[in-house]
């Protein structure tokens, strides 16, 4: 299995997605300001849940464990 998933987002999500993210990048708080960035957020959902399997399997806590730990600063 390859470490690497590719999702394409449409020019609109991105965008949305990109404020919020620079949003939370300067003050550190997470929020949902307009109803589009709730519905950006779950379209990206869709797509991940379509790209992997870690989800529905026994063992997804200790993955999602291990890919936090590799994941931090």
């Amino acid at each position: 299995m390859s470490n690497d998933i590719d999702i394409s987002l449409t020019h609109d999500e991105a965008l949305v997605l990109f404020e919020m993210m620079s949003r939370f990048s300067d003050t550190d708080k997470l929020s949902i300001e307009h109803q589009s960035e709730k519905r950006a957020l779950w379209n990206l959902c869709c797509l991940l849940e379509e790209k992997m399997l870690e989800p529905f399997t026994e063992n997804y806590e200790e993955l999602l464990n291990e890919a936090r730990e590799r994941l931090k600063d």
